[in-house]
C-alpha cells in the first residue's frame, strides 16, 4: 500500500485574487531549488490517524500555527514517487504572516558520510502566491490542487 500524506492547500481572497499558501522545505538539499519545489503544509498520515487530523497537525508542526476550518476535501493526488497525498482547502480570512512562521526541526548528517549530525527546519519559509504563480512553484505532483481549489471555488 503506497504511503499516505495529508496537507492543507490554505488560501484566501484579497482584492479578488484567490492567494494561496506554500511552504518551502528546509534542508541542504533543497536549499537552492526554487520553481517547482514548493508544496502545501502536508505529512505522513500515522498508522490509524484520521487524515483531517494529520493535515491539521502537520500543518502546526510546519507552521507553528493552528489553521482552523471548515475544511473541505480537494482529493487525494498521487504523486510521482507513488505517495498519496491527501489534501484539504482551508480559507483564512486574515491571511498568515509567513514572516512569523516556525518550524519544526529535523537532525540529519551533514554533510553526509561527515559523521557531524545537524538540525534543519522542516520548511525554511513560507509564501503567498496567485495561482499562476504557484503553478509554477509547487511541485509537479501537487498542482492538480491548484485546479481543483478553483473547480471548487467556483462551485463545479
Amino acid at each position: 500500500m503506497a504511503k499516505r500524506s495529508a496537507g492543507l492547500l490554505i488560501y484566501h481572497r484579497s482584492d479578488g485574487d484567490i492567494r494561496v499558501l506554500l511552504v518551502h522545505p528546509g534542508g541542504p538539499f533543497w536549499a537552492k531549488k526554487d520553481d517547482g519545489a514548493w508544496s502545501i503544509p502536508k505529512g505522513l498520515v500515522g498508522e490509524d490517524e484520521d487524515e483531517l487530523a494529520a493535515a491539521q497537525r502537520e500543518t502546526e508542526e510546519e507552521l507553528g500555527l493552528k489553521v482552523e476550518g471548515p475544511f473541505e476535501r480537494l482529493g487525494d493526488y498521487r504523486q510521482p514517487g507513488g505517495k498519496i497525498v491527501v489534501a484539504w482547502s482551508a480559507e483564512t480570512r486574515t491571511g498568515i504572516d509567513v514572516a512569523t512562521i516556525k518550524s519544526n526541526i529535523f537532525t540529519m548528517e551533514w554533510p553526509p558520510r561527515s559523521g557531524s549530525m545537524k538540525e534543519f527546519p522542516e520548511v525554511d519559509r513560507a509564501g503567498w502566491f496567485s495561482l499562476p504563480e504557484a503553478e509554477v512553484k509547487i511541485l509537479a505532483g501537487q498542482r492538480p490542487m491548484l485546479t481543483d481549489l478553483l473547480a471548487q471555488l467556483n462551485g463545479a
